[in-house]
């Protein structure tokens, strides 16, 4: 059994740092999903904590090239929320 390859129209992926030029660094589980999700989207659209200048990356460390990225910005306010389970009252 052949399963088809996964496609989209768009895919939004959000990275750690990236450059004008759509290389992308994620971080942690994004690291997963986000770049295979790219490669399958016909547009990329992406979204990055931190914008960095063109070289400024570590071609060894780029985790997708910017070849299936076709936009690029730098997104705002962001929010980092930790979830704690809380089973007892503080003392």
């Amino acid at each position: 059994i052949l399963e088809t390859a996964l496609t989209a129209d768009f895919a939004i992926v959000k990275a750690l740092k990236g450059d004008p030029d759509g290389n992308l660094v994620f971080k942690g589980t994004a690291r997963n999903f986000n770049p295979v999700m790219a490669m399958a989207g016909k547009i990329t659209i992406a979204e990055v904590e931190e914008m960095v200048a063109p070289g400024e990356l570590d071609p060894n460390f780029i985790h997708l090239p910017g070849i299936f990225v076709q936009r690029i910005f730098q997104g705002e306010k962001y929010e980092k929320r930790i979830e704690q389970r809380t089973t007892r009252p503080k003392n």
